[in-house]
């Protein structure tokens, strides 16, 4: 990916992901909002999420950080990191 990401957009892609995968309205999930507590996200449900996620933007998410994925923001934070590698 280029050095100009626009991070906004990739944040609406994901919050989309993420609608379809929990089958929630998007307008309902906020980037604070944690995957299990307040989505009712479960663990295959999540890497769901981690693989929609590695096929879209084309990065690996090293089996390490994957625990670490408990809510939208930890997605953007991550992700971030990988996009600016």
């Amino acid at each position: 990916m280029s050095d100009n990401i626009n991070f906004e957009e990739i944040k609406k892609e994901i919050r989309k992901l993420i609608s379809e995968i929990a089958e929630i309205p998007e307008e309902e999930i906020k980037d604070d909002a944690r995957f299990a507590e307040d989505l009712g996200i479960d663990s295959m449900m999540a890497l769901e999420v981690v693989a929609g996620i590695e096929k879209k933007y084309k990065v690996v998410i090293p089996e390490a950080e994957i625990p670490i994925i408990r809510s939208l923001q930890n997605v953007y934070d991550l992700l971030g990191k990988l996009l600016n590698k």
